[in-house]
């Protein structure tokens, strides 16, 4: 198939239009690049569209913690349990498994927190910024990150957790039944109390916030395409093929940011990742009168729940059973009855719900930087829980480089051969 010729000529593609494709090509329009943005389905709509809301900068906790192991066994083994691995997807689970747990040790844990402390700090200024102009100034609110468990003995940080959020200026109090109830009245009396952490950030609609950056974008001089990417391969001329459904187009850079589906792009050039697709789910509850003031967690089921633009959203859980698999209707049905659980007066309101991939590498990191062997590729994938939070900056990081400009961090964290 010829390549397609354009009078855009975009000097960058990007592949992938979650929100970390749409702030990596907003920062690069922005610094002056001309881009095009390619995803099958509508700018904004992808794993971030369906998750908490939450913004956190004080979100440096991975995923591997220490002493995690001791409870694997329990929550894959309760079928309300916050953690389900499909038995047949075990055996292709394992390798990903070993490399999680190898990441929990507290060394380690303080090398991947600080990664993560980098790449969410100031995101809440930073989505302001971006938002500033496009009439959706207030989809971003300021909260607390709350919490909650039904035990008392829970109610506490570990050492390393408290030593991270020090370091990082993270403000936490610990709080009890009734201070919980002042701060959240519509939440169940089985919560014990929480701890609070201060100082972040939430959003009204995160699918609204993808969809109002893509129009900035768009408004500023950039291309939209909604085709299906099938390949990508290196061009004889220092550049890049992109295959699509449309076509196929050329660049001389390609940012690919396509999430849980970036490893199937990669695997044809020879680059092996552990990216895992880890499937959440929410429930949405729309015109529900209850209101959630903050974001709040139940700790024993991890979900979070938060009021949006138009109702109540319980979104989290995770699930490993491969990209193809479809949702889980057991699942859909655990988050719905757990918002009930949450907030009690939401009775019997109906319920739609929704699943996504979040693209999860074994130490809670994106890759972000040149593709090992593969000049003019540059990934921005595999953000897992914190896609949203870490999208702004990790446009920045990508404009930076694209343009050549010199990294104020060390990004050897985010290198694609670092498993």
């Amino acid at each position: 198939m010829p390549v397609r010729n354009s009078q855009f000529a975009p000097r960058v593609t990007v592949v992938g239009g979650g929100i970390v494709g749409i702030c990596s090509a907003l920062s690069l329009t922005e610094a002056g690049v001309q881009v095009r943005l390619i995803d099958r389905d509508a700018p904004g709509q992808g794993a971030s569209h369906g998750n908490a809301g939450v913004i956190g900068p004080g979100c440096v906790l991975p995923n591997a913690m220490p002493g995690l192991w001791r409870d694997l066994p329990g929550m894959l083994l309760r079928a309300d349990g916050p953690l389900r691995l499909r038995p047949g997807y075990l055996p292709r689970f394992v390798p990903f498994g070993l490399k999680f747990l190898a990441r929990s040790r507290p060394a380690r844990v303080r090398e991947v927190a600080r990664a993560m402390e980098f790449l969410n700090r100031g995101n809440v200024d930073l989505f302001r910024r971006h938002l500033a102009g496009t009439g959706q100034e207030d989809l971003i609110r300021d909260s607390y990150f709350i919490h909650a468990t039904r035990h008392a003995d829970k109610l506490k940080e570990s050492p390393l957790e408290q030593e991270l959020h020090q370091l990082y200026g993270v403000e936490t109090a610990i709080i009890g039944a009734e201070e919980l109830r002042k701060l959240e009245p519509a939440l169940s009396t089985d919560f014990k109390g929480a701890v609070v952490m201060k100082g972040q950030g939430r959003t009204l609609s995160p699918g609204g916030i993808g969809t109002a950056l893509a129009e900035k974008f768009r408004a500023m001089g950039g291309e939209i395409m909604q085709a299906d990417v099938l390949r990508l391969f290196p061009d004889d001329a220092d550049g890049w093929h992109i295959s699509t459904s449309a076509g196929d187009l050329r660049a001389p850079k390609v940012v690919l940011a396509a999430g849980a589906w970036s490893a199937r792009l990669l695997a044809p050039l020879g680059v092996d990742l552990p990216l895992e697709g880890e499937r959440g789910y929410h429930a949405f509850f729309p015109g529900a009168s209850v209101q959630v003031n903050h974001s709040v967690m139940d700790n024993e089921l991890k979900v979070v729940a938060s009021t949006m633009a138009s109702g109540v959203r319980v979104a989290g859980t995770a699930e490993f059973s491969g990209i193809d698999s479809p949702p889980s209707d057991a699942r859909r049905k655990l988050v719905i009855e757990g918002g009930r659980r949450m907030l009690p007066d939401l009775g019997k309101a109906q319920a739609r719900s929704w699943s996504g991939l979040r693209p999860t590498f074994p130490d809670s990191l994106p890759v972000l930087g040149e593709i090992k062997g593969l000049p003019g590729l540059i990934g921005a994938f595999g953000h897992s829980h914190w896609g949203l939070m870490m999208a702004p900056r990790t446009g920045q990081i990508v404009a930076d480089l694209v343009r050549g400009k010199p990294a104020n961090e060390d990004l050897s964290a985010y290198r694609s051969d670092r498993f």
